[in-house]
């Protein structure tokens, strides 16, 4: 027997007209800015600490490009990646546990996470700028 294939079945798959529910854009942004923060936020770790730390010339060098408004602006975004990583991993160490399982509590939780990791890169880029 052979299967018969619908003739209207759609032949590309547009992800980005798709409304994903605000879990998985939680926990999609939880794996992003996981990435993120192992990729080049480890490497520019390090190369800043390497700075920090060799001598008294490129400790001053460091702190002239932290001055710059736009490395304010990538340290704060990389702020932003490191606390949407806690607050998300938070939740989903609770779901692990099973609190928040059901479909009302684990919105509001996704809520709570994006609305903590804002206001605190908020309030760091206030302390910092």
């Amino acid at each position: 027997m052979e299967a018969k294939i619908h003739p209207k079945r759609p032949k590309h798959l547009n992800l980005f007209k798709i409304k994903q529910p605000l879990p998985a854009v939680v926990s999609i942004l939880h794996r992003i800015s996981g990435a993120l923060l192992f990729f080049p936020g480890i490497p520019l770790v390090l190369c800043g600490m390497q700075l920090l730390l060799q001598s008294p010339e490129s400790y001053e060098i460091l702190i002239g490009y932290w001055q710059m408004p736009a490395i304010k602006g990538l340290l704060l975004l990389s702020l932003w990646f490191f606390l949407h990583h806690l607050c998300a991993g938070i939740r989903h160490v609770l779901l692990d546990l099973h609190i928040g399982v059901a479909l009302s509590p684990a919105r509001a939780s996704s809520v709570v996470v994006l609305i903590a990791g804002f206001s605190l890169t908020v309030i760091a880029g206030v302390l910092i700028w």
